[in-house]
């Protein structure tokens, strides 16, 4: 890639130069050029976007979703018996903030592959738990079946993404 790069530079340059000696190049040639560069513009401009649009981990989706059902168990359990407060509640609360405190980690990491994909991996662990505890949590009739079905939904879809962000690693990582 870095060769067909260096050729296409080349070439653009002794366009150039062949314009500042005087020589004229073909339309044909002169609008082929101007897509090339027109192109190349477009390529660095979205390789751009993409490197800024995930600046930090709160700006990955995951973590906003996975954030946003672990303050939604914690607002549902307030209101659980005060026997369960040591017990349940509290399982239920760690469980869903690891899920989120791990993706941090993650990202922090992925310098290291391997490293980055062991915390996305307890990610998973910890979200699957957390799907464990909501049906607790629906057994003992402390939540009803369409607030266990929404979170264990909602869940559901954050373990596929973080099994993506696992397969794809690569991608995330640098």
């Amino acid at each position: 890639m870095r060769r067909a790069e260096g050729e296409r530079v080349r070439r653009a340059e002794g366009e150039r130069v062949r314009r500042a000696e005087g020589e004229k190049m073909s339309t044909a040639e002169g609008e082929k050029m101007k897509r090339a560069e027109g192109e190349r513009k477009r390529r660095a401009e979205g390789e751009k976007m993409r490197k800024n649009y995930i600046n930090h981990f709160r700006d990955l989706e995951v973590y906003r979703r996975a954030f946003d059902a672990a303050m939604r168990i914690f607002k549902i359990t307030k209101g659980f018996p005060a026997e369960e407060k040591y017990s349940l509640v509290d399982q239920i609360r760690r469980a869903s903030r690891s899920v989120c405190a791990n993706i941090s980690e993650a990202w922090r990491k992925r310098r290291y592959i391997a490293v980055f994909k062991n915390k996305i991996t307890d990610s998973l662990q910890e979200a699957s738990e957390t799907q464990c505890w909501l049906e607790f949590c629906m057994a003992c009739q402390y939540i009803d079946q369409n607030t266990f079905d929404d979170l264990d939904d909602e869940y559901e879809q954050i373990i596929a993404m973080l099994n993506s962000m696992e397969i794809k690693a690569k991608k995330f990582c640098f």
